[in-house]
């Protein structure tokens, strides 16, 4: 089945054959002149290596009075990260209303406050370019918004309301806010869904004109340079009541219908699909087999991997790996052209649902008190019973794993970076929030000045004091960051962490999270080793189950020691939270 044919199901599937006639004739229109304004996207193809390496931050997170914010950070990635890593996500750099750019008031223009697309343009020139597409609402403030208010023939349907009496019970929440906003309009007093807060209005898809809408910003997007798509709280884009109202399937034909367009028009634009769930709800945006192509579904390339950094807290809190093991152990990708986006930190906090069915409740409740004992907080959401339930953790990682109460700086640093090497070994894309680079801590008075959690993980720097405490190999931020910086230049530079590459994981007892990386074309293997516990921890691992035809010696690309097999073993011993990528010295792996 060709684009156009896909497109047109999905269009069919959303809004019928009638409608669908109508809507095609306009869309392919509006196609064919993106085609031929700007034919690079439309020639290249889909890539990925082990160079993707991701890194997340806000537009505005490095700040100097002389440049704009995205200026600033252009000059920060150039300067420190350039051939380090290759990607960029900028968090929503329009103008916005709250919630730290995703309630946003006007998705064409970049905020005054942070530059303009020239500057956006430059950072996509020298790194790969990750955009929001925040479609699941918009600002109050918005012009869609205030239209629907003054009773604007155009924008009537472009909201969904529901009457205050109406069953909602079924709609599953994340957070624990009302669902229905009341607002005054020309029309009198109406009441809006409102997903995730009163100031971000959801949209309505089942308006045609709504998608035409959001699809004239996404070929923006690709026209500025954006490479990756990231398609925000996509999970809960379509309505019915009655329903659950997250994961319905015109939402996955809504999420097909742009993977179409984006094949049609841009190819080589990858689609990214951020779904805070559980792990099986969350790969289904996957989607389904391409026709007959086995590489690849009709969704979204990449998926975040959301289990990972529960999974790992718990694992360094109760110096056993099993349950983080064991879930690496079943996780793959159904097409060879679908991968995980691993992260531990991000903007956000670090949500717990994905942890449903792979941690205990008594071993959620540990991240739980462990978060709140090292200075956090916690975000709920609302049950369809009535009840509330914790939804994420709100802190650093840096924190998460030290209590800053009783600082260790050696210690601690060390079991950070242990931290990241886990998810640096796993299969997919890696990536990296800006705080992990320097061990952020807690940021207690941007909590107290925006009255919201998720600030205490948001500080900006000045970039003048940070570029000095860079200088200062002795402080925590230095440390972090030049030993980061190693650990991402080596794996950039070695075709095992490619993202097709094969992943397989090993039991070594319950305090050493073991995995080996094999490039796609079996030219090299890498044994991940990382130790999770306080103690010195030794194993003697058995190599013919490792299909090593001869590998008497082995070097870590780390700390670059050598360790020397004795007969078909090799002894691995690894200090409190070391961690080590091994390599036989002859590469050689029996085919």
């Amino acid at each position: 089945m060709n684009t156009e044919n896909r497109i047109q199901k999905q269009l069919e599937l959303l809004y019928g054959e009638e409608a669908n006639r109508k809507i095609w004739v306009d869309l392919k229109q509006q196609l064919q002149n993106f085609k031929r304004k700007y034919p690079v996207p439309s020639g290249r193809k889909y890539e990925i290596s082990e160079k993707d390496i991701v890194l997340i931050t806000y537009s505005d997170q490095f700040k100097e009075v002389t440049q704009t914010p995205l200026q600033s950070l252009n000059n920060f990635l150039n300067r420190y990260l350039l051939g380090v890593i290759n990607s960029v996500h900028i968090l929503p750099f329009f103008p916005y209303s709250s919630d730290d750019g995703f309630s946003v008031i006007d998705f064409k223009q970049v905020d005054q406050k942070l530059g303009n697309w020239h500057d956006v343009n430059n950072l996509a020139n020298s790194f790969r370019l990750m955009v929001d597409l925040v479609i699941n609402h918009v600002s109050s403030q918005s012009d869609w918004f205030q239209k629907f208010l003054k009773g604007d023939k155009t924008h009537l349907d472009f909201f969904i309301t529901a009457h205050p009496d109406s069953d909602l019970s079924k709609v599953v929440r994340p957070r624990a806010l009302p669902l229905l906003t009341k607002v005054q309009t020309n029309a009198g007093i109406k009441y809006v869904w409102t997903t995730f807060s009163t100031d971000q209005i959801d949209l309505n898809y089942k308006n045609p004109e709504v998608l035409i809408e959001v699809i004239d910003i996404l070929l923006r997007y690709v026209a500025n340079g954006a490479e990756i798509i990231r398609l925000d709280a996509i999970a809960y884009l379509w309505k019915e009541i009655g329903t659950s109202c997250i994961h319905l399937p015109q939402t996955h034909a809504v999420v097909k219908l742009l993977r179409a367009i984006l094949d049609e028009v841009a190819p080589g634009v990858i689609l990214i699909t951020e779904t805070n769930v559980p792990h099986q709800e969350n790969v289904s945006y996957f989607g389904s087999q391409l026709g007959d192509n086995k590489q690849r579904g009709d969704e979204a390339q990449l998926v975040y991997q959301f289990p990972l950094a529960p999974l790992v807290l718990h694992a360094f809190y109760s110096g056993d790996v099993t349950a983080l093991r064991e879930w690496a152990s079943d996780i793959s990708t159904p097409y060879l052209q679908s991968h995980f986006f691993n992260f531990i930190a991000s903007h956000d906090g670090i949500g717990l649902r994905p942890a449903e069915g792979l941690l205990t409740q008594d071993q959620i409740q540990d991240l739980v008190n462990s978060t709140l004992q090292h200075g956090g907080q916690v975000s709920y959401r609302s049950n369809p019973d009535g009840s509330k339930s914790v939804y994420e953790l709100n802190i650093t990682l840096y924190d998460a794993l030290n209590d800053p109460k009783l600082p260790m700086p050696d210690i601690d640093v060390q079991r950070f970076l242990a931290s990241q090497v886990i998810m640096l070994s796993l299969a997919g894309i890696p990536g990296v929030y800006v705080h992990s680079l320097f061990g952020s801590s807690n940021c207690d008075h941007c909590v107290t000045e925006t009255e919201r959690l998720r600030s205490i993980n948001r500080e900006k720097f000045d970039f003048n004091k940070l570029i000095k405490t860079l200088n200062n190999p002795t402080s925590r931020a230095a440390r972090v960051f030049n030993a980061y910086r190693k650990l991402l230049r080596i794996r950039r530079d070695h075709s095992a962490f490619h993202p097709q590459g094969k992943q397989r994981v090993h039991n070594l007892g319950g305090d050493i999270f073991a995995m080996t990386r094999v490039a796609p074309d079996e030219s090299e293997y890498i044994l991940c080793v990382v130790n999770i516990s306080d103690t010195t921890t030794e194993y003697s691992l058995h190599l013919p189950t490792e299909r090593i035809l001869y590998a008497p010696e082995w070097v870590d690309l780390i700390g670059g020691g050598e360790i020397h097999a004795e007969k078909d073993r090799l002894p691995i011993m690894l200090l409190p939270y070391q961690y080590a990528w091994l390599v036989p010295v002859n590469e050689s792996i029996n085919k």
